[in-house]
């Protein structure tokens, strides 16, 4: 069987890394391993060269991203359809795997219905209220045939949207399986790997455009930095932002904010695994990226999660939920350090956790037969009707 499996960030690539693996080192499976989206952009650290080093990439996709406006991604995401239509057609993929909800991965999904070729879907059924990743997300559940979610909250969301239950799966968060996998740095070669000295407390912080908000993707980062400008004792890493209409004015700002100050330090990605080795040793993650919601718990640390972006996502009792504000921000910030709380985060579990979640993901796939995946029934909920 010919698995076509989609990657567009270094998040999602971090998400996928484990089951790529499963699906490679399976004598009956082909892995055709798709890049595309900011992985192939300079400004965004070119991650694909991350994959490389890990896999053999069967085609490389790039899009136009330059504008960084609404509708230069929507005119990017109308060719990446074309070119998504050329690529799968010379593939002859039997089957598609896509994650999450990045606006990129609707043209693909869209690109393969056409040419009859279904879709797994990871990451279904969520909510994120505050971005227009929620209707895309549900979009492509629609357009998708196998179901793979992190929580059993989330299969009962997709079974909701008239999915059968037979093809939806909980299978937990690929994200937290990685974490147990993985062997991290230490402190000193984290140190050294970053070239930047950790202070007494750090933050690790990755803030997206709320693009779904009244404000100004600058309006939205000049709340976070005003809320740290002043954290002179604590050492503050930034991650860039993503492709999101609204991301480039982020990080021009950012970037500014760290040649400001010297306790500050940017970095275009830091990759998976210096990633979760500065989450080791920071004190929280701050921002709105989904990672603060997924994983971050199962390190026992806290996340200030800002605004409204993951805003109905089910989350660990180690997230802070925090306003769109300077004010809020300062105090969320303040709380961490209260005995009450950093007792309290000892006691804390993930509800992504699960296990050997790419394997089950993995052999689920296998035994699908594709060529009957494509009939979908509309399943009912019969208490509507009631």
């Amino acid at each position: 069987m010919r698995v076509a499996v989609i990657t567009s960030t270094r998040a999602e690539y971090g998400l996928l890394k484990p089951l790529l693996h499963q699906i490679e080192s399976d004598t009956d499976l082909e892995l055709q391993l798709i890049v595309t989206g900011i992985h192939l952009l300079k400004e965004f650290g070119e991650t694909y060269k991350e994959v490389e080093r890990d896999f053999n990439i069967t085609s490389k996709i790039e899009m136009n991203l330059a504008h960084n406006s609404a509708e230069a991604n929507s005119i990017a995401m109308a060719q990446l359809q074309i070119d998504m239509t050329t690529t799968l057609r010379a593939l002859s993929s039997d089957i598609l795997v896509v994650l999450g909800d990045r606006y990129e991965i609707l043209s693909v999904v869209i690109s393969a219905m056409m040419l009859g070729i279904p879709v797994a879907h990871i990451h279904g059924g969520e909510v994120t209220q505050g971005a227009m990743d929620d209707s895309i997300r549900h979009a492509i559940t629609k357009l998708s045939h196998l179901h793979f979610t992190a929580a059993k909250e989330y299969r009962q969301r997709v079974i909701q949207l008239g999915e059968e239950p037979k093809r939806v799966f909980n299978v937990g968060s690929l994200g937290v399986e990685n974490i147990k996998k993985m062997k991290l740095l230490s402190k000193d070669e984290l140190e050294n790997s970053l070239g930047f000295r950790l202070k007494e407390k750090n933050l690790l912080i990755t803030f997206h455009p709320e693009t779904l908000s009244k404000l100004s993707a600058q309006e939205q980062i000049k709340e976070l930095l005003d809320a740290l400008k002043d954290l002179s004792d604590t050492g503050l890493i930034f991650t860039k932002s993503n492709a999101d209409a609204g991301a480039r004015t982020i990080n021009e700002m950012i970037e500014d904010f760290v040649n400001e100050h010297d306790n500050a330090v940017v970095y275009d990605s830091l990759g998976q695994l210096r990633y979760f080795s500065t989450i080791l040793y920071v004190d929280a993650v701050v921002g709105n990226s989904s990672s603060g919601i997924l994983e971050v718990p199962s390190f026992k640390k806290a996340t200030i999660n800002i605004g409204n972006r993951q805003k109905g996502r089910l989350m660990a009792q180690s997230v802070l939920n925090t306003e769109l504000s300077a004010e809020a921000i300062r105090e969320s910030i303040q709380k961490l350090y209260e005995l009450d709380f950093m007792n309290h985060l000892k006691q804390v579990e993930n509800p992504y956790e699960s296990d050997s979640t790419s394997l089950q993901i993995k052999e689920l796939i296998k035994q699908s037969r594709p060529e009957l995946l494509l009939e979908k029934k509309f399943y009912d909920l019969k208490d509507c009707y009631e």
